[in-house]
Parts: structure tokens; C-alpha cells; sequence
């Protein structure tokens, strides 16, 4: 392409022109266009000569070429464009010279702007075909209509380009990258690595994720059996060399989700969200759909390891071991048995575990917490763990007791095939040391004594390869050893025997927490649970895997004797123990063998429980233990004093939290002498005061604590030092 000559001293040049800047802007798309297309990068760098004959001084023209490599799709990340852009606007530029107006921009928004911005600042824009001032009616519609072809130019190469690549992967001819496990013949048809070892390997990944059901276990186990994956290398200087790497975590994870195990030809597995594409990245943006939106699946057009089947029940699997609220995840180290499985009744959210210390221990909790966390409102529903984890082992033990026996044996199918797998393993790696040593062996051999030079490094590679397969087989030893020997068949008998005593495996010290939740998930969907807050029954609904529903009702412990659904039988029952006369100790006994109990429900009934009920209903035994007369108690009130007992009671809450209050200053209160009770001050205002109090949740009480003690550390004066 050459500059013709009728351009100089266009009739468009003004003096005002020619006292600004010429600039050439100068880019090229790809790196590979710099290397293989210069004479375009010559022809675009001789617009100098051309803005010379022009009529502008040589001095006076400034070439722009920061934007060599880069695409004209968006002016994003292209500084040279930028500084152009900048240039003009500050009334710098005369005249903008380019080879084509492609070279400038491929987008109409850049385009479209920058000749906003030369019409404002009255700059001419050349190219090999005229120059042409934006200000201009007819130049700007001839400008805008060059823009928008660039602009179409670009779009039909790319969906050109891109209409091809997808022809060629529908009939699953489009080179991609294989993955561990898989080469590409001498004809272009994706075959299995010939490497037996290297399919062992993927197989046992495959066979024992399906096992523990976890990316992380299987990981650990691979660490553990110090088992390798065999990867052949992809450059071209590597020339598919196999090499021995230690499995970690992102490679496990994309071998699992690789749809080709399955045998299936993918494409367009990962697409491009414009919304989530950055600047300059060109890798990012690209987001993981689901199968029904692939460009090409084909099944069944490479050999398979798994059943596609299968492969969908991995991608579910890792997908529901996500820590997310909305699904179950893998199981934890807690005691919560029932943790991922349990739903709440009222709002139908997933329930979560909480674990409180104890001094008899870590107390279990579960509770429905959307509502505190999302809207700052009050808990659904919350329960003990314990009672419901013992009914649902109960049901859980009693639907596996008929398929124990069958259940014992594929555990133990399973342990043989295991061992089978590793001891394949290992033989292979024996098998691979010792062609190595071989090969060296040879390698020493057939080279003449008297080149030293080539016999000492080769004798050298020698000893390190018997080295190698020494080491190998003392490690294949040690293996041996810490194995498990092989069941015998009276040890068989004896655990097809215990198989019928289902809950004394399950309770056993070798059954780890991890192993029950598994079974657990594995026979149960999810359980549903939902009660009413001052009620201790409580209603469980399990869903089983099978579509069988098994429902029952549950006795809680609860906070309070008004919430235990009995209450008026005890409330009965003491009152005719009083008019009786007959003693606490005599009414304990009567409810305790009538299968009354407690809140807690962690103790029976004794005498100081029986009084202190007696008590809130206003009455009082006339015989203590031994049978002779109670002196009668204080009032509760007297004037504005309370006792400790008649306002905990008045205001229905524990004694020993009231003593807490009077301790932390929160009620006013005092001891007239030492050993006597202690006494309560508290008029109508502020008993109103302490009920509304008692109403609000204990996190805003503790909250309001702390942020009374900081205030008043912070408002406290400062002990000067006057000391000398």
C-alpha cells in the first residue's frame, strides 16, 4: 500500500492545524502480527513522511505506539488510545493520522467519542484514503459509517472463527488438552494411556471416592498409601514424557468433574459472563454451567473409566459437600449426629448445631437461627440434641437390622478389593523400578571400558536406578507390614455373627463419629422438626432415601415447670399431698413412681422441688421430714422488700439468676446481717422495670453489660503521678 500523493497540502489544513501536533498512532492486534506482519508495522510508522509533506514539521509529529499487541475491541487497557484521547482534549492535536480506521478503534462507543472530541477541538482525522474534519456534516456520516464497518469486520472474523471451531467440536475433532489418564494416537482418536499403572490409579481414585465420599479424605488416603499419579507432559520439548506426581487438591477436583472419565465429549463446559469479566484479563469472566447448557456433548466417543451416571453422582456428591446454609455438606468432627439432616418445621430452613461446655460436659443444641441472623427476629425453634439423636439411632438401627448381614459382607468385599488395588499398585512401581535398573544395566554394558568418560555416568545412573528399586521394595516391605493381614474364615464367621448385633457395632469404640453420620446420609434424605416454644413435645418426621416417611412424637427437656405438659397433674397432686398433710418427701415419692418428672428431666423429684412448687401456688407443707411442724415462712413482700424467693417467683424466674442480678448491681439489694437472707429492694416501677428486663434476650442484656463497664472504664479519671 503506498501514500498517494494528491493528499499534501489538503485544502482541510488550516494554520491552526499546523501549529499543533501530528500524531501517528500506530498498533497491531497480536504479538504474532509484530513478528510475521511488519511490513503493516512499516507502512503505519512511514505516516511520519506523509505528515511531513503534509506540511507539518518533523518535530512537530508525535507517534503513539503503546498499544502494540493489544486488540481494538475496547479501549480498555490500551494506554496509547488513552493518551490519544487525553491529547485532544486538551487541544494539543492538529491532525490524527492512521493506516485505517480500524487501527484507531473497533468499537463505535471509542469511536464515536474520540469524534466527539475532534469535532469539539476542531481535529482532523487522515487516513490513506483523505482526511476528513468530525465538524463536517458529511465527513462525520462518511467517519461514523467507517467506524461501523470496522466494527461488523471484527464481528463477522470472530463468529467466523468461532462458528468453525464449533463444527469441528461437534463431530469431536477439536484438539483439547488430555487429561491424566487419556493421549492422543498417531491418527488424532483419544485413546487410554497405555500405561496399566496410570489406569490403575484413576480407577482407585474414582472407586474410593465413591467410598469415603469426601475430596478431602480421598486426598488423605492417597497421601497416606503414598499413591502417585502418572502425567504426561504436553510441551513439545517434553514429547508426552511420563512423570510420577504427588496427588494434590485442584487436580483431584478437576479429575472428578473432567466429564471425559465418563467417556463424553464436552464443549463449552466454561463460558464467558461479560458481567463478571475484568479489564485486561482475558481469562477471567468464565463461569461453570450445568450439562444442559454445554455447546457439545457427545457420549460414548472415548473409552470410559465411569459411567456418566456415575460422574453425575460425583459433580452432585461435591456439590452437596459445599459449606453453604442451603445444603447439608460433608459430615464433621462434632457429636451432632443429626448435623446437615435436620430441617426446621416452622420456616422449612436448614437447622445448624451449637455446642455449649459443660461441667459434665460439651451440651448439644439444635436450633433454627435464619430469622436471628437475617432479620434480627427471635429463634424458630431449638432443641437438646441428645433425645432426638437416641430416637432417630433407634429407628436408623432398627430399619438396617434385616440388611446387617448383607451389609457386613460388602464391607468386607470391599477391604479385599482394596487391597487388591494397592497391592496392583505397588507391583507396578516394582515392575517400573526394575526395567529401569535394567535399562541402565544394559546402557553400562554396551559402551567400550575404555571410554571412561561415558562408562563413569553411566555407571553412576546404574547405581542410582538399583539405588531407586531397593528403596522401593524396603518401602513395599514396610506397606506389607503396617497392612492388615487378610480375614480368615473363622474370622469371617465371626463377623457375619456379630453383623446380627447391629447397636453394639454401632456403639463401638472403632466406630468413629464420621462413620455414623455417613450412614446416616446414606439411609436418611432429611428429618423434619417443629414444636411449640412452652411445650416440651416436639414432633420428628424422617425422610427416608427409599420415599418412606417414619413420624413420632418426642418428650423434650425443657427450661420451666409451666412448660412441661403434666404440669397440672403435678400442680394436682401437691395440692392434695397439702390438704392431706402429708410431707414433701411423701408427695416426691408419689410423683416419681407415676412417671412424673422434672423439666430437666435429667433428675427425679425431691423435697426441696415439691416445696419450692408448693410454694409458687401458695401453699406450704405443715410437716417436714421427720414429721414434726414447719415453721411457716416470711412473706414474700414487705413495703417495697422482697425476698429473694417471693419476687424470683413473681417474676417466674430461677432464684439463683436473681442472686446473679443483685451481685451484678442490676437490683438493688442487701444482707442486714451476715448469714441472714438476703433482702430485695423493688416498688411497683421497678418490678415493671425488672419483668421487662427478664423479657429481652440474654445476648441484649450481655451486650448491655460490656457496654456499660467500657463506658464507665473509659469515663473514669486518670490518677496523675505526683510523685517527685
Amino acid at each position: 500500500m503506498t501514500v498517494p500523493t494528491d493528499l499534501r497540502r489538503h485544502h482541510k489544513i488550516e494554520v491552526n492545524h499546523l501549529d499543533r501536533l501530528a500524531i501517528v498512532y500506530v498498533r497491531q492486534s497480536t504479538l504474532a502480527q509484530l513478528q510475521h506482519h511488519q511490513e503493516s508495522t512499516r507502512l503505519q510508522y512511514a505516516l511520519v513522511h506523509h505528515a511531513a509533506n503534509l506540511g507539518w514539521d518533523p518535530e512537530r509529529v508525535l507517534v503513539i505506539d503503546d498499544d502494540q499487541g493489544k486488540s481494538g475491541t475496547t479501549a480498555t487497557g490500551r494506554p496509547g488510545f488513552t493518551r490519544l484521547v487525553t491529547e485532544v482534549s486538551l487541544g494539543h492535536v492538529g491532525l490524527i493520522l492512521g493506516i485505517e480506521m480500524s487501527r484507531l478503534a473497533r468499537s463505535n462507543r471509542d469511536w464515536h467519542h474520540l469524534l466527539e472530541v475532534c469535532a469539539l477541538f476542531q481535529t482532523l482525522i487522515g487516513d490513506a484514503d483523505g482526511i476528513y474534519s468530525p465538524a463536517d456534516y458529511n465527513d462525520r456520516l462518511l467517519l461514523g459509517l467507517k467506524g461501523t464497518m470496522s466494527e461488523a469486520e471484527l464481528h463477522i472474523l470472530k463468529n467466523r472463527m468461532h462458528q468453525g471451531k464449533l463444527n469441528k467440536a461437534r463431530r469431536g475433532a477439536l484438539g483439547t488438552p488430555m487429561p491424566t489418564g487419556y493421549i492422543r494416537d498417531a491418527y488424532g482418536q483419544i485413546q487410554m494411556d497405555p500405561d496399566e499403572q496410570v489406569q490403575q490409579v484413576i480407577r482407585l481414585i474414582f472407586r474410593k471416592f465413591e467410598e469415603l465420599g469426601t475430596l478431602h479424605a480421598l486426598l488423605q488416603y492417597l497421601v497416606e498409601a503414598r499413591i502417585q499419579l502418572g502425567v504426561r507432559s504436553r510441551t513439545r520439548a517434553g514429547g508426552g514424557l511420563l512423570t510420577w506426581r504427588r496427588p494434590n487438591r485442584m487436580t483431584l477436583q478437576n479429575l472428578l468433574h473432567n466429564p471425559m472419565y465418563a467417556g463424553v465429549y464436552a464443549y463449552g463446559r466454561r463460558q464467558v459472563d461479560p458481567r463478571k469479566k475484568l479489564a485486561g484479563r482475558s481469562s477471567t469472566g468464565r463461569v461453570t454451567l450445568p450439562p444442559d447448557q454445554w455447546h457439545v456433548l457427545l457420549k460414548d466417543h472415548v473409552p470410559a473409566y465411569i459411567s456418566w451416571d456415575q460422574y453425575q453422582e460425583h459433580v452432585a456428591r461435591m456439590g452437596a459437600n459445599r459449606n453453604v446454609a442451603s445444603l447439608s455438606g460433608a459430615p464433621k468432627r462434632g457429636t451432632g449426629l443429626l448435623s446437615g439432616l435436620l430441617i426446621c418445621g416452622h420456616c422449612g430452613h436448614r437447622m445448624v448445631v451449637s455446642y455449649q461446655t459443660m461441667p459434665t460436659g460439651s451440651a448439644l443444641r439444635y436450633s433454627c437461627i435464619r430469622q436471628v441472623t437475617d432479620y434480627a427476629g427471635p429463634s424458630c425453634f431449638s432443641c437438646t440434641g441428645t433425645t432426638v439423636d437416641s430416637w432417630v439411632v433407634t429407628q436408623l438401627l432398627d430399619a438396617l437390622t434385616p440388611a446387617s448381614v448383607a451389609l457386613s459382607l460388602e464391607a468386607q468385599s470391599t477391604l479385599n478389593r482394596d487391597r487388591e488395588a494397592l497391592d496392583q499398585h505397588w507391583h507396578a512401581r516394582l515392575e517400573r523400578a526394575h526395567y529401569d535398573a535394567d535399562r541402565a544395566a544394559r546402557q553400562y554394558q554396551g559402551v567400550e571400558p575404555e571410554h571412561r568418560l561415558v562408562a563413569r555416568s553411566l555407571e553412576r545412573a546404574w547405581e542410582q536406578a538399583l539405588e531407586a528399586e531397593r528403596t522401593l521394595k524396603e518401602e513395599y516391605e514396610r506397606h506389607l507390614h503396617l497392612q492388615p493381614r487378610q480375614l480368615t474364615m473363622d474370622e469371617i464367621l465371626q463377623v457375619q455373627s456379630l453383623s446380627t448385633a447391629l447397636p453394639a457395632l454401632w456403639s463401638a469404640s472403632t466406630t468413629t463419629l464420621q462413620d455414623r453420620k455417613e450412614i446416616l446420609r446414606l439411609v436418611i434424605k432429611q428429618i423434619t422438626l417443629w414444636g411449640t416454644a412452652n411445650n416440651e413435645r416436639m414432633e420428628v418426621r424422617i425422610e427416608w432415601q427409599g420415599q418412606h416417611v417414619t413420624e413420632g412424637q418426642l418428650i423434650r427437656p425443657v427450661a420451666r415447670l409451666d412448660q412441661v405438659s403434666t404440669y397440672a397433674e403435678v400442680c394436682q397432686r401437691v395440692k392434695a399431698g397439702v390438704a392431706q398433710k402429708r410431707t414433701a418427701l411423701d408427695v416426691a415419692d408419689e410423683l416419681n413412681a407415676a412417671g412424673l418428672r422434672p423439666p430437666k428431666r435429667r433428675t427425679t423429684w425431691n423435697t426441696a422441688q415439691v416445696r419450692d412448687l408448693a410454694q409458687r401456688l401458695g401453699l406450704q407443707f405443715s410437716q417436714g421430714r421427720d414429721g414434726r411442724a414447719v415453721r411457716p415462712r416470711r412473706p414474700p413482700r414487705t413495703g417495697d422488700w422482697w425476698t429473694l424467693d417471693g419476687l424470683a417467683q413473681a417474676l417466674k424466674m430461677p432464684v439463683v439468676t436473681l442472686y446473679t442480678w443483685v451481685r451484678r448491681e442490676i437490683v438493688k439489694g442487701e444482707q442486714p446481717k451476715p448469714g441472714q437472707p438476703w433482702r430485695v429492694w423493688a416498688d411497683d416501677a421497678e418490678v415493671q422495670r425488672l419483668h421487662d428486663l427478664r423479657a429481652e434476650p440474654a445476648s441484649v442484656r450481655e451486650h448491655r453489660r460490656w457496654v456499660n463497664k467500657a463506658t464507665s472504664m473509659l469515663n473514669k479519671p486518670e490518677v496523675q503521678d505526683v510523685s517527685p
